[in-house]
């Protein structure tokens, strides 16, 4: 079966989940073409992206004239189609965070990907997020390309679901697919209950050589945070809760392994309270050394506001690391007492005792929740297993 992908900047060092949800799919049979809005020029830190980019068609890559050529000759050849979908796009931009105008943009870009699709005699056209990718994959359809659907990640989605449109979106497509089971509730609450059942669970996953030889608890001091520089993340919560630990005598250090808008904030709080010697930032780094930082660390945090259900959890599970992290969106679906600690979103003393609370555990007791860790990541986020969910959702590959 030949499918597409499109996604809004493909590849990203953020997107590794979706590499690995295409690269799955096609180890299923499937063909799948990648189309991304942007994503050309950025800089990237895994090999692997770079050979996705290579395997990527790019919307924008050339211009505005391709596109005012595709609505031109989608207007004059097929007007009535055209007309229903600049009708659509009108309505998704009367209310929407964006402009109109900006929307009439979205019809162009799906002018010229309808066009890229018939061509490639593509059969099911998927979205990755619920935002202006979406909405292309939607206006595509109402063009008369195929059937289509969209995966929904959070929080954006969840923080704004009216001034995106996603009540439309999820009437219109064929399916739509959460990454939790709290994702597909938040969905619930903007469609009627007819339309619940086209709402489906399937999860970001790890290959299964991500699991093999990953060995037991590390006595390290280092605690690890993977993840953008950003509000929604409370890493700037998290370094404050560092400089308390550290004035009441706990040796500890802590990476920051990523960036983001937040660097400059956190990297002032940490020359105030001189806290370089105690925590380092890495920048964005590749996925092996997001694997090294993991196994050299003794557990991972993550104390964020606002969430979908984040892939280094699983990975550092899968690492036998416990986490430390916060009782939000699909967080508790994955992470229990058994393999780390919950904390509220938030609370700034929680998040120091449950650190506290790791470097205190025996080593043998943090064994045992690296193996719980384990055994869950690998039985509920098998990327092989999700993407055979996500399989029967396209339909049968005889079609092909």
């Amino acid at each position: 079966m030949r499918i597409a992908y499109l996604i809004n900047q493909y590849p990203k060092v953020s997107h590794t989940f979706i590499r690995r949800e295409i690269l799955a799919l096609e180890r299923q049979g499937f063909e799948v073409t990648r189309i991304s809005l942007r994503g050309w020029d950025i800089e990237l830190v895994d090999k692997e992206d770079e050979l996705e980019r290579q395997r990527t068609r790019y919307v924008l890559r050339d211009g505005s004239l391709p596109l005012v050529v595709s609505l031109l000759r989608f207007g004059l050849t097929r007007p009535v189609r055209f007309i229903e979908a600049l009708a659509l796009a009108w309505r998704m931009g009367r209310h929407a965070e964006r402009p109109p105008p900006v929307h009439l943009v979205y019809l162009a870009e799906a002018c010229r990907i309808a066009g890229w699709l018939k061509s490639a005699k593509i059969q099911h056209l998927h979205a990755h997020f619920g935002t202006n990718s979406a909405e292309v994959a939607m206006l595509v359809n109402a063009l008369g390309g195929p059937n289509w659907s969209f995966t929904v990640h959070g929080p954006e989605e969840f923080d704004k679901p009216q001034l995106i449109g996603l009540p439309e979106k999820i009437r219109r497509a064929t399916f739509v697919v959460a990454i939790s089971s709290f994702g597909r509730s938040q969905l619930f609450r903007w469609v009627d209950h007819e339309y619940w059942g086209k709402i489906n669970v399937v999860r970001s996953g790890l290959e299964p050589q991500y699991y093999a030889d990953a060995p037991n608890h590390s006595s390290s001091r280092n605690l690890v945070c993977v993840g953008r520089l950003c509000e929604q993340k409370g890493q700037l919560l998290l370094v404050e809760a560092v400089r308390r630990l550290l004035a009441r005598g706990t040796d500890l250090h802590l990476t920051l392994a990523g960036d983001g808008e937040l660097r400059p904030s956190i990297e002032s709080f940490i020359k105030k309270h001189k806290l370089e010697t105690n925590i380092r930032i890495t920048g964005w780094i590749n996925g092996d050394q997001v694997r090294r930082e993991l196994l050299g660390a003794r557990a991972l945090v993550l104390p964020s506001f606002a969430e979908g259900l984040p892939v280094v959890i699983m990975e550092a599970m899968a690492l036998r690391r416990p986490v430390i992290s916060t009782f939000i969106a699909g967080i508790p679906e994955l992470v229990d007492n058994e393999q780390g600690w919950l904390v509220p979103a938030g609370d700034s003393d929680a998040l120091v005792e449950a650190i506290q609370s790791c470097f205190d555990t025996p080593h043998e007791l943090l064994n045992k929740m690296g193996d719980s860790a384990y055994e869950t990541a690998r039985k509920a986020h098998n990327i092989d297993a999700e993407a055979a969910k996500l399989a029967k959702l396209f339909g049968p590959r005889e079609s092909n």
